[in-house]
């Protein structure tokens, strides 16, 4: 099975992706929403972007004249379209609050720099008229990235890096291409793909995220077990900043000094803007399988991929549905409606030579079926087909009335049971005391030798006020997961959902270690402020 490899047109307001490819829920979904949850009707519908008002821009006359200068008139952008567009990115709470048709923090102003030297001279420029600056790429965040604090800042700018969007250099060689950040993960496919490589990170968000974006979030793709973390495989990083360059990365691994590339990795714009990135690749596979098994519980395919990723073979996807998620069939969007089955659906994947999938297919399954899995005929390639569907699936829930949304954590795997249960309790105990009893579902989707992240869906009923609904459940998840001895994020992000756990976790002094590179690179503040940092 190939994967896609063309960019997408650029997604409809309010929405996930394209109105082509919207999901139609089920009659007996729906019935099961009314039934199991209590919805009570209709969400609130998505406005058009000619239903909506928003603030007047607030852009000083002479910022503008100036950032006219550093990217081209055509390129400082403040008409109503693009301005609701750039408008927060795809969190439930964000999509909550377009549907009440508030945007009160839409930026004043959107600039699309088209080269490294252009996006320092818009960074001077804000930084000498104390603008905030959102770095704005495929506009996926689902934890308030894209959500600056305004107060001390006369405007809001959406730094928009989708004009840098090219491959740079392939060096076939060492295997690495450097790559500019407003490339999307299709369009870097397609593109290294001639040459005869590919990067091999396939998030869930695959057809919008950019580069950029991946590296500034640590985000991890679904193809993990075997390519690794995003962030793993970038090398090099450029980082246009306030006061001015960095640049960072001269050979794979270094001993000089600690890896500031790390620092920069995970930094979701509070430093600077990444112009550029050098990644690792690999030769585009001659083959891609993937297998569905069954097992009688989470806890026994939990065992079997943990033998696995921890013994070997360790295939390419490793995924591991519980015994909710099983059943709602939610691993296979495309085929919501469709009976599911008891156990515990895991999809294994393999990618490579024909000669080292059948290596690796041949052993972890007779790894398997030691373990007591039963292969599930259709199931892999059912869930391949619908892997980039769960976020169109969320959209269609939202229109009925229901409250969906999704966090993620990861712990050691001698922590793991006890996290599942402490998260889950959680959030059904905090959405049954607002009146809302929820559905909890959870996967694993990204394993490693000594641990494994947790992935869960969560819905409901919506009530009348949905954002602090959620909210409410999201900190009693938090809570719980800090308790619990987990990561706030595994894969999302910090952005301002997760801020103040993010602070817990790392403590005051690492708190006050981070502020101080940022005041370093950004002694105005300017960089998505309030985003990551308290």
């Amino acid at each position: 099975m190939s994967e896609p490899t063309q960019p997408h047109s650029a997604p409809v307001l309010g929405r996930w992706g394209v109105a082509a490819d919207a999901i139609t829920l089920p009659v007996d979904l729906l019935e099961l929403l009314t039934k199991a949850l209590g919805v009570r009707g209709p969400g609130r519908p998505v406005p058009e972007p000619s239903e909506l008002e928003l603030p007047a821009p607030r852009l000083p006359a002479a910022a503008r004249a100036q950032l006219s200068a550093a990217v081209g008139a055509e390129h400082v952008r403040e008409d109503r379209q693009t301005r609701v567009m750039h408008t927060r990115g795809k969190s439930l709470a964000d999509l909550l609050r377009l549907r009440a048709r508030e945007l009160d923090d839409a930026p004043d102003v959107v600039v699309a720099p088209g080269s490294h030297d252009e996006v320092l001279a818009v960074l001077r420029v804000c930084s000498e008229h104390r603008l905030a600056v959102v770095p704005y790429g495929g506009g996926t965040s689902v934890v308030g990235g894209l959500e600056p604090r305004r107060t001390g800042f006369s405007s809001v700018v959406a730094l928009d890096v989708r004009r840098l969007d090219r491959v740079l250099e392939v060096d076939a060689e060492s295997r690495i291409a450097t790559l500019e950040p407003g490339l999307t993960a299709p369009q870097a496919e397609a593109q290294l793909a001639g040459h005869g490589f590919t990067i091999g990170h396939f998030p869930q968000s695959f057809e919008y995220v950019t580069v950029g974006g991946g590296a500034a979030t640590r985000a991890s793709g679904q193809a993990s077990a075997g390519y690794g973390r995003f962030d793993e495989r970038v090398v090099q990083i450029r980082l246009a900043t306030p006061q001015g360059t960095v640049e960072l990365g001269r050979a794979p691994k270094s001993a000089a000094g600690p890896d500031l590339r790390q620092l920069m990795l995970g930094s979701e714009g509070i430093f600077g803007v990444i112009t550029s990135l050098t990644v690792e690749l690999r030769p585009l596979p001659e083959e891609r399988i993937f297998d569905g098994w069954r097992l009688e519980s989470f806890a026994q395919g939990i065992v079997a991929l943990r033998r696995l990723v921890q013994d070997g073979p360790v295939p390419t996807v490793l995924r591991l549905s519980d015994e909710a998620e099983t059943a709602m069939n939610l691993a296979r969007p495309t085929e919501l409606g469709a009976p599911g089955s008891g156990g515990c659906l895991a999809i294994v994947g393999y990618e490579g030579t024909a000669v080292d999938v059948r290596a690796c297919r041949d052993g972890a399954t007779a790894v398997l079926r030691e373990c007591g899995a039963e292969l599930d005929p259709g199931a892999g390639e059912g869930w391949a087909r619908g892997r980039y569907k769960g976020p169109y699936l969320r959209d269609a829930l939202l229109d009925a009335g229901a409250l969906v949304e999704t966090l993620e954590t990861a712990t050691w795997w001698s922590r793991l049971s006890h996290l599942y249960e402490a998260v889950g309790t959680a959030i059904r105990e905090s959405l049954s005391e607002q009146g809302t009893p929820a559905v909890v579902l959870c996967h694993v989707s990204h394993m490693y030798r000594s641990g494994a992240s947790l992935y869960y869906t969560v819905a409901a009923a919506q009530l009348d006020d949905p954002v602090t609904q959620w909210r409410r459940a999201k900190a009693a998840a938090s809570d719980a997961i800090i308790a619990a001895g987990g990561t706030i994020s595994h894969h999302h992000g910090v952005g301002t959902d997760h801020r103040d756990w993010y602070s817990r976790e790392v403590g005051e002094l690492g708190v006050r270690a981070l502020r101080a590179v940022k005041d370093a690179l950004d002694p105005a503040g300017i960089m998505n402020p309030g985003v990551m940092l308290p």
